[in-house]
């Protein structure tokens, strides 16, 4: 036994191989077992071990789906996306694609989503390297199975939003993916992308707009408080005589004790005899967005506003 080369094998797996693997490298089933009953290596699953003791991180997790499930697999999903380095959008279990036809065991911590397309086109990663499904179709293919709409739409805004990779990429690989569930209302939402907005709410706001003849809003203008410090503004709209009125939507982080207290002091050294400035929650700007319109035309944002 060439103990060079399953160590060699290991470190590029973070300590992860599959029992195929080490066979191929020359290790007997049975010195397999002794390093098992030994305590030295732990099987994970039928078809995968550890060299080391002790709870898997979450990239061995990956390395324990890929490996288990076989040749081609890939991590996908959110968690492919996490790879490329998105934030905020974790899960706590490991997707890995797999073809349609293949049989095996679950693992607990992994979820296997089948699919009948061909798994080596989405590829992300080199040969060599942890099998990790390419950014545009991993969130994709999520936002596609999603059961969540809002969810399937702020993936893809966020992967714009933090820069990796553009609304072209996405739409590119919406054509290459087809057939593809939601694709409408992905294309919907990557054409708000382009016109500017950079997350959910920002999108609500447009289609808002659009959806009762109101100007679409300048966002994230700098103004300066009472104080003198530099703040911005969700959403403004200049008045026929020369008031602006802002609209502050407040997200989930915004019910904080805290961040509410500093948000009303923000608000209040913001305001002038010429800004008005009005709040509505997320939730709301989702749900019932004909109000928050109803109250902005009484305030006078007319289709006429800049």
């Amino acid at each position: 036994m060439d103990d060079g080369r399953w160590r060699e094998l290991a470190r590029r797996q973070d300590d992860m191989l599959a029992v195929r693997q080490l066979v191929d490298l020359g290790v007997s089933r049975s010195v397999v077992r002794h390093k098992v009953s030994s305590d030295r290596w732990v099987r994970r699953s039928e078809h995968v071990l550890s060299t080391t003791t002790g709870e898997l991180t979450q990239r061995q997790l990956m390395w324990l789906g890929v490996l288990h499930a076989g040749d081609r697999s890939l991590v996908g999903g959110l968690t492919a996306a996490t790879v490329h380095g998105l934030r905020n959008w974790t899960r706590d279990e490991v997707t890995v694609l797999v073809d349609d036809e293949w049989s095996f065991a679950p693992v607990p911590g992994v979820e296997f989503v089948r699919t009948r397309r061909t798994l080596p086109d989405l590829r992300g990663s080199r040969r060599g390297e942890l099998p990790v499904c390419a950014l545009e179709p991993a969130v994709l293919l999520f936002a596609a199975r999603e059961r969540s709409a809002r969810s399937a739409q702020g993936v893809l805004a966020a992967a714009v939003q933090q820069e990796l990779t553009t609304p072209e990429l996405l739409l590119g690989w919406i054509a290459r993916l087809r057939p593809l569930r939601r694709a409408p209302l992905l294309r919907r939402v990557l054409e708000d992308v382009t016109g500017g907005a950079q997350s959910l709410a920002e999108i609500d706001v447009r289609r808002m707009c659009r959806s009762h003849g109101l100007p679409i809003p300048v966002r994230q203008r700098a103004r300066l408080d009472r104080d003198g410090r530099r703040r911005f503004t969700d959403c403004e709209w200049r008045l026929a005589d020369g008031r602006v009125v802002i609209l502050e939507v407040d997200g989930a982080f915004h019910l904080d004790v805290v961040q509410y207290g500093e948000d009303v002091r923000r608000h209040r050294r913001l305001s002038t005899p010429g800004r008005i400035i009005v709040r509505c929650t997320a939730l709301e700007l989702r749900d019932d967005p004909d109000s928050i319109a109803r109250d902005l035309l009484a305030l006078g944002v007319l289709t006429s506003c800049a």
